[in-house]
């Protein structure tokens, strides 16, 4: 039986925890005593007890995350009533800041914060060792991880197993930290950016390669940040293109020199994804949270990806930033879809433990809810009733426009000269004062409210709408013909990009 049980609570399956993959590649001669079990947020909080202490452990060490928070106290509640003796050690993003008055904290043993890649071994090594005959100096509750040195870590790569390759998404990293100090993130607080060495970089993804693997998202929060560095990767996959193969990046919107752009132009269609956080366009707000970025630029690379590349692009937005109301999130919305992403995320603010954003609460007015994962409820410029209407826009968008079912029929809502925005939100208003929900709904149901809204509620020629929901039905060819003329069509279930990023399943590399 293994003395050290590593675990977490992933979002879902298809995520494979990259933290664990680190701690336990750095567990040294304590790897051979030591297991990996992953789980998800819907399971049973005792299933997974049972699980973990079907290993008889001495120590369990568990992930702590945004997303998995409530459901890990639980489980550690009911793991210190079965076995008040075993030892339990936390990490992550959610327990590395602010952990006075955490119940968790206050329920496990130990919690490590920081980047524990190598702490973690060290914290384990001295509760193991420890004995009767000698009387070490107790472990402190809460112990800082110093910095690693990024070329002295152990890779995490080999711990994915085939399964994964086969099944999951596959993170990895070039490169630790961000050069920016936009206040909502953890990752600000994460300075300097780090590199790992390109050439063993590149030969653990090679031998990923070997095995098989063909999805590749790389968690790096610049990743053409460094021109050599991105580079390098990008002719790498290049030289090894194979059918399949698909490679997901998160890279500063305004920063795309020539060298970059001559080598995204080789790639073909689908084959890349850029995450771009644009969070706001409006100067004054991006001031309040210290973000910096040239619009122009910006702009111009969009223009650039869409119109010569076939780079998918998944680009962000904030509802709930201090100092933007509605009026100036619309203006924001609208330019974004000019420049036409394939996809835009509509996020909720969320107040994220250590972030520097919590100064400008008093004077927004900045109302966040009590419990994971932390979303604004209101601010000065936007109050509950309309938050809460934008938490819908934002479903409704995902539903409708990031599924990719209805391209053509969303360009009817606004016509060539009225507001994406607030033609979007008025249906989003209108959908649900009919379904009252906003999850569990079918698509069929989907397509016959935009149906209904085109041709009711905007004067739509019917045959117009009907023939617009018919083509987007037949871009799927296995789809069968319908008749469209009484009825909307229904489009199955949404396509999407290959790798969705789950907001956040990283930080991984930095937790437990």
């Amino acid at each position: 039986m293994p003395d050290i049980v590593l675990a977490t609570l992933n979002a879902k399956y298809i995520h494979a925890s990259f933290g664990l993959r680190y701690l336990m590649a750095n567990l040294g001669d304590l790897r051979e005593s030591a297991c990996m079990a992953e789980f998800i947020i819907n399971q049973q909080p005792l299933e997974i007890v049972e699980a973990l202490l079907s290993h008889e452990p001495r120590i369990v060490g568990l992930g702590v995350y945004i997303w998995n928070v409530e459901q890990t106290t639980e489980v550690v509640a009911l793991l210190k009533r079965l076995r008040p003796e075993l030892i339990i050690i936390l990490g992550g993003p959610e327990v590395s800041y602010e952990t006075e008055g955490q119940a968790i904290v206050a329920l496990a043993d130990h919690v490590i914060t920081g980047e524990a890649d190598v702490k973690f071994a060290e914290v384990c090594r001295a509760i193991l060792n420890a004995s009767p005959e000698t009387t070490p100096a107790p472990l402190a509750k809460v112990i800082p991880a110093e910095l690693p040195a990024l070329n002295q870590l152990a890779s995490p790569y080999e711990l994915y197993t085939d399964e994964d390759l086969a099944h999951r998404v596959i993170y990895v990293e070039a490169s630790r930290g961000c050069p920016f100090t936009c206040e909502f993130c953890l990752s600000s607080l994460d300075i300097p950016v780090r590199a790992f060495a390109l050439d063993a970089f590149l030969a653990s993804m090679q031998r990923l390669l070997d095995r098989g693997a063909t999805q590749f998202k790389f968690v790096d929060r610049t990743f053409n940040l460094h021109l050599p560095t991105s580079m390098g990767i990008l002719t790498f996959f290049l030289d090894r293109w194979r059918e399949g193969l698909f490679l997901h990046f998160e890279m500063v919107p305004d920063r795309l020199p020539e060298q970059l752009r001559a080598l995204i132009l080789r790639f073909p269609p689908g084959a890349v994804q850029f995450e771009v956080g644009i969070q706001t366009f409006d100067d004054l707000t991006s001031k309040n949270i210290s973000r910096r970025q040239n619009l122009e630029r910006l702009e111009n690379n969009f223009h650039f990806l869409r119109e010569e590349t076939g780079v998918h692009i998944h680009a962000d937005l904030i509802v709930g930033l201090p100092g933007e109301g509605m009026e100036s999130f619309g203006r924001g919305f609208d330019r974004l879809v000019r420049l036409g992403p394939q996809e835009i995320q509509v996020g909720i603010l969320k107040r994220l433990r250590g972030t520097p954003i919590v100064r400008h609460d008093a004077e927004y007015h900045m109302v966040y809810a009590p419990h994971s994962p932390y979303e604004i409820l209101a601010t000065r410029d936007i109050a509950f009733p309309d938050m809460q209407r934008m938490r819908r826009f934002a479903r409704y968008w995902d539903i409708v426009a990031n599924s990719g079912n209805f391209t053509g029929t969303l360009k009817l809502l606004w016509g060539k000269e009225q507001s994406p925005f607030s033609q979007f939100l008025r249906f989003s208003d209108w959908l649900h004062a009919k379904l009252r929900r906003t999850h569990q709904i079918a698509l069929p149901v989907i397509a016959q409210a935009l149906f209904d809204f085109l041709v009711e509620e905007t004067a739509t020629d019917r045959e117009l709408a009907a023939s617009t929901l018919e083509a987007d039905w037949h871009r799927t060819p296995s789809r069968e013909a319908l008749n469209l003329r009484g009825k909307a069509p229904a489009p199955q279930a949404a396509r999407g990009n290959p790798v969705r990023p789950a907001r956040r399943q990283a930080r991984h590399t930095q937790v437990l």
